[in-house]
């Protein structure tokens, strides 16, 4: 009898500690389709997205959110859905997709008469600031390969630094880095179509 009670006791221990701990949270860089529909020309090239590299201090499940005394606050219950550099390829490869009105092909066959457009991301900067904003700081690479020309490549290489308000609430966080996402594929597919067709177009400004 008395180790069922104990049994009990501790049945119901473990019971109550479920209730109280907090709930864990997943998040995801991916915007829903339906804002972003698609509207743009199909794009002159084939493209191409590479495996982003991401800053290593925030390259992990957890939310990782800067403090006012400049330290950073691992959230063990705020989560991405991904490793973050897996959840912001998706998220570029997807907003890209639809400016470029075409798929991703990396690691896919292509079609020999089209051009092949390649692009690299590396994240210097992503930084989260709770209830005040986020901020991406990319280095970005464009490749474009033209079948016939021996497979010589031209290359474009820019930066993008973008800051994106957020109110209060983590919600309102990730969606602003959400809206910092789309901003940097607007960047990127409106440079890669004017540099496609004329290739001493510089870096945006």
């Amino acid at each position: 009898m008395t180790v069922r009670k104990h049994l009990l006791t501790l049945a119901c221990a473990l019971s109550l500690g479920a209730c109280s701990s907090t709930p864990t949270h997943y998040y995801t860089l991916i915007a829903p389709a339906t804002q972003s529909p698609s509207k743009s020309a199909q794009a002159p090239f084939q493209f191409e997205m590479q495996p982003v590299l991401m800053a290593v201090q925030v390259d992990q499940p957890p939310l990782v959110v800067r403090q006012g005394d400049g330290s950073l606050a691992i959230l063990e219950n705020e989560r991405w859905g991904a490793p973050l550099g897996d959840e912001f390829h998706d998220a570029l490869t997807g907003e890209l997709e639809r400016r470029f009105s075409s798929r991703d092909l990396a690691g896919l066959p292509k079609q020999s008469d089209e051009p092949v457009l390649t692009v690299r991301t590396d994240v210097r900067r992503f930084e989260s600031a709770l209830d005040q904003y986020a901020l991406i700081d990319v280095v970005w690479n464009l490749s474009l390969r033209v079948n016939g020309s021996g497979n010589k490549r031209q290359t474009l290489t820019c930066s993008s630094v973008i800051r994106q308000p957020a109110s209060a609430g983590m919600e309102n966080l990730v969606l602003a880095h959400q809206k910092a996402v789309s901003t940097l594929a607007d960047t990127i597919a409106r440079t890669a179509r004017s540099w496609a067709q004329q290739p001493t177009s510089p870096c945006p400004s």
